[in-house]
């Protein structure tokens, strides 16, 4: 009796901890999780134009959604066509954009915008409707109720033009001024390098020649016509260079290919940076290298980097976990050349081009 009464313990005491587990699950998988209020967005109707490409168009915030157990809380947000929102596949061809842990908004500029507008199939200058919500996850994903914009959007314009920036990083010299190439209407892009030593300044010139430049305006940010005030940059080191025409701004971001692996002074923890040739729009070193590995990466990060899948080619991949193999220690030229036509819009390109010489 007592060995059977020992078994209707043991045998209860396991339901109640099934029973405690299930619960417990209900706490996060199954328990109700919703918005507690509508999303809101900044306009319901816009007009995008491209000499705005960099304005906000649009801001989406939408509020706190409180989960049982406390942990970060993911948001994303989801944009799709009003035809594409009901039935089976419902929101299967969205356009998702992540946002991050906690954050309760997205800005998207006129150009971020217009590519997701476009993409998924609303026609250039044509008003059409799109449909957003938010996601929200932690051990499962909920969703607003959706909100529906008007969007009309633009058609890109294909661009060939250059403006020039003759500076103190090349001796002011116009002829072999480094050139911006214009990646949307009125904006261009480019890359250059300060060496040490040299002085900050520079103009931006529409032509190769001094008939018309612009200088800086109010602040170093703003661009004025004909100013004699040099614009300027903070110092030695390479920079991508954003102009903006339309708005009469520009920028300088530090940007900088380098070399990386057990072949390099800094191993795989840090790059050796590389410098910019404006004149033939090459990154360049020339450094003692150690046998081991050598690969290319973008600012010191492993966001963008490329290696060869066939090392005994000049041709690197991007994302290629690959590197060349160095064999003898020396002084090497490494170069590194690459199709950046505008990385924020397109990507970087599939494939670039390198070389390694030993002197």
């Amino acid at each position: 009796m007592k060995k059977y009464i020992n078994k209707l313990f043991v045998l209860g005491s396991l339901l109640f901890l099934a029973a405690s587990c299930e619960t417990d699950g209900q706490l996060t998988t199954l328990a109700k999780v919703s918005f507690p209020s509508a999303i809101e967005v900044s306009s319901k109707t816009i007009v995008l134009k491209e000499d705005e490409s960099d304005q906000q168009a649009l801001l989406v915030s939408w509020p706190k959604v409180t989960y049982p157990i406390a942990a970060p809380v993911t948001y994303a947000l989801q944009f799709d066509l009003t035809t594409d929102v009901k039935g089976s596949e419902a929101w299967g061809k969205a356009k998702r954009v992540e946002v991050g842990e906690d954050v309760l908004s997205k800005s998207f500029t006129v150009f971020e915008l217009n590519k997701i507008a476009t993409e998924l199939g609303l026609k250039p200058n044509v008003a059409g409707e799109l449909v957003i919500r938010v996601e929200s996850s932690m051990d499962h994903r909920i969703y607003s109720n959706p909100v529906t914009i008007t969007v009309t959007p633009y058609e890109k314009v294909v661009v060939f033009g250059e403006i020039y920036m003759p500076g103190s990083y090349q001796g002011w010299g116009i002829e072999t001024a480094a050139a911006l190439t214009e990646i949307q209407v009125g904006i261009y892009q480019g890359y250059m390098t300060v060496p040490e030593g040299a002085g900050p300044g520079f103009k931006l010139n529409r032509e190769r020649n001094w008939a018309q430049f612009f200088g800086a305006g109010a602040s170093n940010a703003d661009l004025k016509n004909m100013s004699d005030t040099d614009l300027t940059l903070p110092g030695a080191g390479s920079y991508q260079i954003k102009v903006n025409l339309n708005t009469l701004k520009w920028s300088g971001t530090p940007y900088s290919w380098g070399i990386v692996g057990t072949a390099t002074a800094g191993s795989w923890d840090a790059s050796t940076p590389m410098s910019y040739d404006h004149q033939n729009k090459t990154w360049k070193i020339t450094t003692t290298l150690l046998p081991g590995a050598l690969k290319f990466r973008l600012n010191n990060s492993w966001d963008v980097n490329y290696g060869p899948a066939d090392a005994s080619t000049d041709t690197i991949n991007l994302g290629n976990t690959a590197a060349y193999s160095i064999g003898l220690e020396g002084t090497y030229e490494v170069t590194f050349k690459i199709n950046e036509v505008d990385p924020l819009s397109n990507g970087y390109p599939a494939t670039a081009t390198c070389t390694i010489v030993k002197k």
